[in-house]
């Protein structure tokens, strides 16, 4: 279902404009962190919340990624193979590699990686316990319920340029999905 948000472009002018005041610096100014949570708060669940969340912060992004699903027809609409935002650029390049590699076949990463499903329409997200391992690294332990099913893993993110962005994700009892793509583009 699309909705039409006619204050949209001029909410993402302004999240433009606020990170350009950021300028290319990892230390944003104290007044210019409460600007974008102001204006990513008042965006509806989609990709300009999401993209604003990952200015934010990375629980920020990773709830904004997961409040998608609880809406109707939840889930990202897909952009081409190797070039979502959302994800690390070694990430986006393995799964571009994965999709030429199919050449027009199903390929191996056939499902959404964040819900770790085909639908997570009315995904709900149960927790998320963000561990910074470094300026630019986070671990996002997240608990979700999909299908009536409760779900374990862990987001792995990296902060590329100003944004954060999912490089990996670690399900309990399976390889990273970086290892499991790299043994099929090997």
């Amino acid at each position: 279902m699309r909705v039409s948000y006619p204050a949209l472009p001029f909410v993402l002018a302004a999240l433009s404009a606020v990170t350009v005041l950021g300028g290319c610096s990892d230390h944003e100014p104290a007044q210019i962190r409460p600007a974008v949570a102001e204006a990513a708060a008042a965006l509806p669940p989609g990709r300009p919340a999401i993209y604003a969340a990952a200015l934010e912060g990375p629980e920020p992004f990773v709830r904004a990624l997961y409040a998608v699903y609880a809406i109707d027809g939840g889930g990202l609409e897909p952009l081409p193979a190797g070039r979502d935002p959302i994800y690390g650029r070694t990430l986006n390049a393995m799964i571009g590699a994965d999709v030429r590699k199919a050449d027009g076949e199903v390929p191996y990463l056939n499902h959404d990686p964040i819900c770790n499903c085909q639908d997570g329409d009315g995904l709900t997200l149960d927790s998320v316990a963000v561990t910074e391992t470094s300026h630019t690294e986070a671990d996002a332990a997240v608990v979700f319920t999909n299908g009536g099913e409760t779900h374990h893993q862990t987001l792995k993110l990296l902060k590329e340029g100003q944004a954060w962005r999912v490089v990996d994700v670690l399900v309990p009892g399976e390889p990273p999905l970086t290892e499991q793509l790299l043994k099929v583009i090997d």
